[in-house]
């Protein structure tokens, strides 16, 4: 009777483990008031888990890469104390950004994606884009008449990823787009992009040193950069499995 009452309350995961907790109350000898505030606590958790674990896969996320998995030791160039600083997400609270510069393969994805995870986990909306994949939904908006719509949703999420910034060149209306993304959520929402140019050759990157000055001066007026120098993780593989050679890589 009691199991079915907490379903019908919602209380499912406590209704699925009610016979557990009946007998820790009785080990432990608890009070009526330290079972219920333990019984709520683990409810809590658990909707908290499911809800943590849906935003997660509603950031659509390449991969799943935590803080915890990257190698701080083979990228020496990071500070490993202030991405930890970085984790704890008020600058995604102030609507600042985050630029993480370096070539392929350094790791560079993998922070965004694990920084974006931390965001979640404290309560943050997040999602992640490619370039590629931004421009072609919004020149799809655009062509649609529902660019307005599109820009409206990419200002939503409190924190939004963008991937590969550089990688390949855009043309001026594909600039003049992300530009417009740029604008609108400038001082209002968190945003991290990667990207494997330095700011010297953004201008050649969106087809117009104008156009680049005006986007970086908004992404940097409230922004901390992260230049990442070290070697490709995919070299480091290479290496250890003796698929290459130290001296075939200079």
């Amino acid at each position: 009777m009691l199991e079915e009452k907490l379903k019908e309350l919602k209380l499912i995961h406590i209704a699925e483990q009610l016979d557990m907790w009946l007998q820790e109350a009785a080990r432990h000898e608890w009070s009526y008031n330290d079972f219920l505030l333990k019984l709520c606590q683990e409810e809590l958790s658990n909707k908290q888990e499911k809800r943590c674990d849906l935003n997660i896969k509603q950031a659509k996320f390449p991969y799943i890469k935590t803080l915890e998995s990257f190698d701080f030791a083979y990228q020496a160039s990071i500070n490993e104390n202030q991405v930890k600083d970085l984790a704890k997400c008020r600058w995604v609270r102030n609507g600042e950004n985050l630029i993480l510069l370096g070539p392929p393969g350094v790791g560079k994805t993998h922070l965004a994606v694990a920084l974006g995870i931390e965001a979640i986990k404290q309560g943050y909306r997040t999602l992640f884009v490619s370039t590629q994949g931004l421009l072609t939904s919004l020149a799809k908006a655009h062509s649609e008449n529902k660019l307005e719509e599109r820009l409206r949703a990419l200002c939503q999420p409190k924190l939004l990823i963008i991937d590969e910034i550089g990688y390949l060149p855009l043309d001026r209306h594909g600039a003049s787009l992300f530009f417009q993304l740029i604008a609108r959520r400038y001082e209002k929402g968190a945003l991290i992009l990667t990207s494997n140019q330095t700011y010297s050759h953004w201008g050649d990157v969106f087809g117009d040193h104008v156009l680049a000055t005006a986007i970086l001066d908004r992404l940097l007026h409230h922004a901390v950069s992260l230049n990442i120098k070290g070697e490709s993780y995919r070299l480091k593989e290479k290496l250890k499995a003796g698929l290459v050679t130290r001296s075939e890589t200079k």
